[in-house]
């Protein structure tokens, strides 16, 4: 895409107007926290800039349009210069947390999600239900943060969940052929996380009434609350980082990681493939070899085509 300096337009219209000063008002409050920003670039239907500290870089971008403006901000999401950013434009409160640390309840649902990160692969999204006597029994059967589980572990121990009696969940599993349908149709990942954790917090609803849900930052509180149905609207919805410490939300990823992982397994049966994990030099050859042999239709059955990593090839 062709990006024109913004200091060589001519003649821009009220709306488009709007949404430069909308960025430089944002530029100019994230400069005062002492990150370094690029100067404003015009594209097709947006605004934006680079924002650069020593570990990383993310880029801010305002959408204009007749209807209004739309703050954007692109970027990997672990990075704290995304997370700083992101107090300084949207606010610090994403969902209606304490201040003070928030103590695990008596009963709620715990979600998660695997796969958002892999350029192969499904995006998985899993609710969990628990209470006092649900949590001591996950406690009991080895769930912890699936990131300290080995795949092996990870299976063994999802196999427990699904067994445990009392233990209510959801598991929803969006390969990546329909994950690129509702992704054009949303636009936004966060979006799309949204709608999914919300779909799974109901279905879980729909057998046990839980009065609180906790899962993991990624994104503002609007996301999932406006993709609760009637049964939902109710739920008081937190928002933590690091929510795998929450026996709920440890659970529901390793559900999650178990599907993402088994959707692998199942490609390498069925296609005789095997995909690498991630979004790494190795993944993205794997990406222009089946692009190569088996043709752009199959590889938008197999990837997230809105990764970079399709636009290299």
């Amino acid at each position: 895409m062709a990006f024109i300096q913004l200091k060589n337009s001519v003649s821009v219209p009220n709306y488009k107007q709007s949404a430069i000063i909308l960025l430089e008002n944002h530029l100019k409050n994230i400069r005062k926290s002492g990150l370094h920003t690029s100067e404003p670039l015009k594209a097709q239907y947006n605004y934006q800039a680079d924002i650069k500290d020593l570990n990383g870089n993310i880029k801010l971008l305002v959408y204009f349009s007749k209807k209004g403006n739309k703050v954007v901000l692109q970027g990997n999401k672990e990075l704290q210069l995304y997370q700083k950013v992101n107090i300084l434009i949207f606010g610090e409160r994403l969902f209606d947390n304490d201040k003070t640390t928030l103590t695990e309840p008596k009963i709620y649902i715990g979600t998660d999600e695997s796969g958002k990160g892999d350029y192969f692969g499904p995006l998985v999204i899993a609710a969990v239900f628990a209470d006092l006597s649900i949590s001591k029994k996950l406690k009991e059967i080895g769930v912890i943060d699936s990131k300290e589980l080995t795949d092996q572990s990870i299976s063994i121990i999802a196999a427990k969940i699904k067994k445990l009696e009392g233990c209510v969940f959801d598991v929803i599993v969006i390969g990546p052929e329909k994950y690129n349908i509702l992704y054009d149709k949303m636009g936004n990942l966060n979006k799309l996380l949204g709608w999914a954790h919300a779909k799974a917090i109901e279905n879980v609803l729909n057998v046990k009434i839980a009065p609180e849900a906790i899962s993991d930052k990624f994104g503002n509180e609007k996301y999932i609350h406006n993709s609760l149905q009637e049964k939902g609207k109710e739920i008081k919805l937190h928002q933590e980082t690091k929510a795998e410490k929450f026996t709920a939300v440890a659970a529901a990823s390793i559900l999650a990681r178990d599907s993402f992982s088994k959707w692998f397994y199942i490609v390498k049966k069925q296609m005789n493939i095997q995909l690498p994990k991630g979004a790494s030099q190795k993944v993205e050859e794997k990406a222009k070899y089946i692009k190569k042999q088996l043709g752009n239709e199959v590889l938008g059955k197999l990837v997230k085509l809105h990764f970079k990593t399709t636009k290299k090839l």
